[in-house]
């Protein structure tokens, strides 16, 4: 009998002991959602991003810290200042066209070395928690095309090119034109006509990937296309100019060279 007793002890016990083990277990499983997360919240958390598509994984991603207007006046008030300076300094007995022309290459040059040259140098501005003015701008910027901070190959060959190459041959055009150099309409053109390939590219690739990289139609229009619009127009127009110059040149060469050879004979 003592034995029996002793036996039904021990299976209460066993019993008590899981019904308290499934408490502790359903405790768990229902813990206050403020208080923890699950490893998938985590993630969630650590991937939480205002850019399109919503599966873009930036690890480590670190929201910004400047405004949008903060952002612009502050880009616009570099650029009116560089303006100006080609203005007045490097372009007093020039035509108003060719000063004009001058300071598109001094904002485009530095625009190009500067500013794109921080995107393709690095890599991981995202994670950027030092209120980068660069690592702004282009945090900024991936709302109308997320493709920057997804560091897509087409994009980053483009930009390296630009930053890399005509950066400093935008400088260099900038002495060309100030000093009446024989190269600068060449240079101009070339420039002009690797500036346009590159939009091409740029405007063709996020066509064939679906064309779906912005956050909504203001970042679209604003940046996407209204920032960009300016490398197509401008160097079309410059590409146009320097083309009859250039050929107006050889035209006038072919005409001094028979006029030689008639004298001549």
């Amino acid at each position: 009998k003592k034995k029996k007793k002793k036996k039904k002890k021990n299976s209460s016990q066993i019993r008590s002991e899981l019904k308290n083990s499934d408490l502790k277990s359903l405790s768990s499983e229902t813990q206050n959602p403020f208080t923890s997360s699950s490893p998938k919240d985590k993630e969630m958390e650590e991937t939480a991003h205002p850019y399109v598509p919503r599966d873009l994984k930036l690890p480590g991603y670190v929201p910004m810290t400047m405004s949008m207007s903060t952002i612009l006046t502050v880009y616009l008030g570099a650029s009116l200042f560089v303006v100006t300076l080609v203005w007045f300094l490097f372009g007093r007995k020039k035509p108003q066209l060719d000063k004009l022309i001058m300071c598109w290459w001094a904002f485009t040059g530095l625009t190009h070395m500067i500013l794109e040259g921080y995107f393709v140098f690095s890599p991981e501005f995202f994670k950027d928690n030092t209120s980068c003015f660069l690592a702004e701008v282009w945090k900024e910027y991936s709302k109308g095309d997320s493709r920057y901070v997804g560091r897509d190959s087409a994009v980053i060959a483009v930009e390296g090119i630009t930053a890399v190459i005509e950066g400093p041959a935008c400088l260099l055009a900038v002495y060309a034109i100030a000093k009446g150099k024989s190269y600068s309409y060449v240079l101009q053109l070339a420039i002009s006509l690797g500036q346009l390939y590159g939009c091409l590219v740029y405007f063709i690739t996020a066509i064939l990937e679906g064309d779906n990289f912005a956050t909504n139609s203001f970042y679209y229009y604003s940046y996407y296309v209204g920032a960009n619009c300016w490398w197509v127009l401008i160097p079309f127009l410059i590409s146009y100019r320097c083309w009859i110059k250039i050929c107006a040149s050889a035209a006038n060469n072919v005409e001094t060279t028979t006029k030689t050879k008639k004298k001549t004979r």
